[in-house]
């Protein structure tokens, strides 16, 4: 993806925030008044805004509409919290970069910690801050012949059996090839971005961000040579499920939504036609992020 550019002073902000988390909704309340009071207009999304009590203090937009006229959409929360915020921004027709407060555990996604809130605002006000670009994944559940769901992904597409403790089988193809087919828990596929995320978790290999590719990997799978596979990100992919007549597979994106799969369905994935936008406020890089969230280099 695209290397870090210089962006522009901004004048509106939307803020988003993990409504049920009163960290979260205390950081929201406090960033809306320091924003306001640096001449920056937030907005605040109705939800969080109705929960963290300041509705009708400042504007307030539905969670579809955050990117609307915004200059950065800022996520308070943990890293679900953002993936929230980017699936809103991604879904809808405005675009907007996304900025994460972490309130929550590792957050490799949300840049900035609760005691660097304020400085890192004013860095966002006064145009001291830098973009990039992240690959986002399109996937489509395909029933019948027909598309039935469509659905963006910035960290992964992952297909899981149901409750029942069984394997499930998939085959697997790459540009219509036929690469494999797995008996497993499941199978990930995920971008740079994910690969720190539940592919890591699953025993993938961790990509940088910058890396224009995707990773598949198996989720406890029943043969050991099924090992994660990383591809170029313009490929295009095609799972097709074996699904018994009392097992409940399903399909999800970035763990926010979710499809339940029947005999038959077919999953696709793709490179989407959008990407998504990161905004940083520090120069810290990649490896330094990992070296403090994984405690790399630790004695």
């Amino acid at each position: 993806m695209s290397r870090p550019q210089t962006f522009v002073v901004v004048d509106r902000a939307s803020l988003i925030a993990r409504y049920t988390l009163p960290a979260a909704l205390d950081a929201l309340r406090e960033a809306a008044e320091h924003l306001a009071g640096a001449g920056c207009s937030p907005v605040i999304e109705a939800r969080s805004a109705a929960h963290a009590g300041i509705a009708g203090r400042w504007p307030t937009v539905p969670r579809e509409e955050i990117a609307r006229d915004a200059g950065v959409v800022v996520a308070f929360g943990g890293d679900g919290t953002l993936l929230d915020a980017a699936s809103a921004v991604a879904h809808s027709p405005f675009d907007a970069p996304v900025l994460g407060i972490n309130l929550g555990r590792l957050g490799f996604l949300t840049e900035v910690g609760r005691a660097d809130m304020l400085p890192a605002l004013d860095r966002v006000v006064s145009g001291q801050t830098t973009t990039e670009t992240r690959l986002l994944l399109a996937g489509s559940v395909i029933r019948a012949g027909a598309t039935t769901h469509q659905h963006l992904a910035l960290n992964d597409i992952v297909v899981t059996r149901g409750a029942l403790a069984r394997m499930i089988e998939i085959d697997v193809k790459v540009d219509g090839e036929l690469v494999s087919h797995v008996k497993a828990d499941g199978l990930i596929v995920a971008t740079a971005t994910g690969s720190t995320a539940y592919n890591l978790s699953a025993g993938g290999p961790i990509l940088h961000p910058s890396a224009d590719a995707l990773v598949i990997t198996p989720l406890a799978p029943h043969a050991l040579t099924n090992r994660p596979i990383v591809l170029p990100a313009g490929t295009r992919l095609r799972l097709e499920p074996t699904v018994e007549p009392d097992a409940d597979p399903v399909v999800t994106f970035d763990g926010q939504y979710g499809v339940q799969l029947v005999a038959g369905d077919l999953i696709e994935i793709a490179r989407a036609p959008r990407v998504l936008t990161f905004m940083r406020t520090s120069t810290r890089t990649h490896f330094q992020m990992l070296r403090e969230k994984l405690k790399w280099g630790n004695v």
